[in-house]
């Protein structure tokens, strides 16, 4: 338990109707009986209560107080809530009073959800759960964040690390307590445990990083030739100037960005610079960087310009594959194309000025975007972290057949637990011992 006690305004920084400040520590309790003259709420109550200065004894507002005893609060140690009035001299006036009681202090940035970490509140994965369902801007993105803070990835990865445990406890026991009368096909039950484990993380590894794509943005690059329309439709699509547009060959030299949100989900298109053999050295640039955000994108738009169609620059159509979406530009002057295609890959014929065509290219964009981004999977992987732990669980679990020995054997599986632990933060070679004697009542 920390010994210092934190207080910050929970809520937003803006005037509001209503702000809540929180109070987390031993001093909670005291520090809400001086502020209200009162003795504390009923526990998990809204209270009304007069908040005074405790050393003028100045009025500072009138509103409710919570009282949270622990453990059974956010951060498992005893918190107060006040919510106040959302005025800017109400919330200073109560943020000053509480900054001049002795034992109370200011929170650093995430400490609440740091204590809560820390008194097994949360675990790592919930708390980035949090984080995301703060920072989510689009529908799809939330609803990914909420299953974590709920603790669905949490729970899928102690189900796999409980399962583990109980196979490493079985061989220490047949390692260590030779001489006792135990099951002599341990080793053999802990092999079939580690194979059905290692195949469900394999499943779950097998994911196209639909977590991490939803949490980061789906990533879409515009590319084609000069004057193909590229910075006309990213404006289009974001419905604002983001881009500048010229008639003058190479206008954009590097990367703009434009954050949408498409059917849901949060989508990045990239303007690039167009694509074209150039003897300026920052055009160069440019153009080494639209080839590099190609190779990097989850989908590319590759842009002709349709006053010149069928004609097409050759670098652009070397682009086109399954992972290309063809866009033929300015349909508003050439006549109608029937069928366009891209060798195989049928294209979309649309006017960024006029609006012709852009519901159908933004209908293709959702319907691309959600068979990438939607699955059925209830926990996904959001950070690089997890699967990076569940890749060396997997590597651990194939050793484990193939190790020489019993003790090799069980030290890959040490490993593997222990890298599902540093998912979830809880990391414990204690509890092995725990579940050893509990099974096996050794020496009994």
């Amino acid at each position: 338990m920390h010994q210092d006690t934190i207080f910050a305004l929970g809520s937003g920084q803006a005037r509001a109707g209503i702000a809540v400040i929180r109070i987390s520590g031993v001093r909670a309790g005291e520090a809400l009986a001086r502020l209200s003259g009162a003795a504390l709420p009923e526990a998990r109550r809204a209270t009304r209560v007069r908040l005074s200065d405790p050393e003028t004894g100045e009025a500072l507002d009138n509103g409710l107080a919570l009282w949270f005893p622990p453990p059974k609060s956010f951060t498992g140690e005893a918190v107060a809530e006040l919510h106040l009035h959302g005025g800017r001299a109400c919330v200073e006036g109560v943020l000053a009073a509480l900054a001049r009681l002795p034992g109370l202090r200011l929170a650093d940035p995430g400490e609440f959800t740091r204590r809560a970490f820390e008194n097994a509140k949360l675990d790592l994965t919930e708390v980035e759960g949090l984080a995301d369902l703060i920072q989510a801007e689009t529908a799809a993105q939330r609803r990914q964040a909420l299953r974590q803070f709920e603790g669905a990835l949490g729970e899928r990865t102690e189900g796999w690390r409980e399962t583990l445990l109980h196979a490493l406890a079985r061989m220490e026991a047949a390692i260590d307590f030779v001489d006792e009368e135990l099951p002599q096909d341990v080793i053999a039950r802990a092999g079939e445990r580690v194979e059905k484990i290692s195949a469900e993380i394999r499943a779950h590894l097998d994911d196209n990083r639909r977590g991490e794509r939803l949490r980061e943005g789906f990533r879409i690059v515009l590319l084609g030739a000069p004057n193909a329309g590229k910075s006309t439709l990213l404006n289009a699509i974001a419905q604002r100037e983001a881009a500048i547009v010229s008639e003058e060959p190479g206008t954009t030299r590097d990367i703009v960005e434009v954050g949408l949100d498409l059917g849901g989900f949060p989508v990045v298109v990239a303007d690039t610079a167009g694509l074209r053999e150039s003897e300026g050295a920052v055009e160069q640039e440019g153009v080494r960087r639209a080839r590099a955000r190609a190779r990097e994108s989850d989908l590319r738009m590759t842009l002709f310009d349709g006053k010149i169609w069928p004609a097409c620059d050759p670098e652009t159509r070397a682009l086109v594959d399954e992972n290309t979406l063809p866009v033929i530009t300015k349909a508003d002057l050439h006549a109608k194309i029937e069928d366009p295609r891209i060798g195989d890959v049928a294209a979309i014929s649309l006017s960024a000025k006029t609006g012709e065509g852009m519901d159908v290219l933004l209908k293709r964009l959702e319907k691309e975007i959600t068979a990438r981004m939607e699955g059925s999977e209830t926990a996904p992987l959001t950070r690089l972290r997890h699967r990076r732990h569940l890749e060396e669980c997997v590597e651990a679990l194939e050793r484990f057949p193939k190790a020489t020995g019993p003790e090799l054997a069980a030290e890959d599986l040490r490993l593997a637990v222990r890298a599902l632990g540093r998912i979830t933060g809880r990391v414990d070679v204690e509890e092995v011992l725990d579940r050893l004697f509990a099974e096996f009542c050794i020496g009994k």
